[in-house]
């Protein structure tokens, strides 16, 4: 069968984007993320809480933006969301519950990067008892 492969935690993310200068400035001045460095002209990598974040132009157009989906986990969807929305972070779906798994209620809300990316936040809060 050959040698199992043990994948740990991911390392790194990376998000395809058109215009490198613009979704810099989205992600640093507007998200509030922390920018590592710079590859000009075509990456921009991000700390996200230990793993790095790369903004990437690529001429290949399978990578062109749109790409995966990347959520963010927030201590507060609700004061983080109103945060963003003062930053003018334009949601397409503002805080809402995705699923109850027993005690825990797990939220979400979906909002565009500059390059048309779907990105959220994510938190964890106490069930509603009934």
């Amino acid at each position: 069968m050959g040698i199992p492969v043990n994948l740990g935690r991911i390392e790194q993310v990376a998000i395809p984007v058109r215009d490198l200068a613009r979704a810099t400035a989205f992600y640093r001045d507007t998200l509030g993320m922390k920018l590592l460095f710079e590859v000009p002209p075509q990456l921009a990598f991000f700390d996200c809480d230990g793993i790095r974040l790369a903004l990437s132009i690529s001429s290949d157009p399978m990578y062109d933006p749109p790409g995966s989906i990347v959520y963010y986990r927030v201590g507060d969807i609700e004061g983080a969301h109103a945060e963003l929305e003062s930053r003018g972070v334009e949601f397409l779906q503002g805080p809402h519950r995705i699923a109850e798994l027993g005690d825990v209620e797990i939220w979400m809300a979906f909002f565009e990067d500059t390059e048309g990316n779907t990105l959220a936040i994510t938190s964890e809060k106490p069930a509603k008892k009934a």
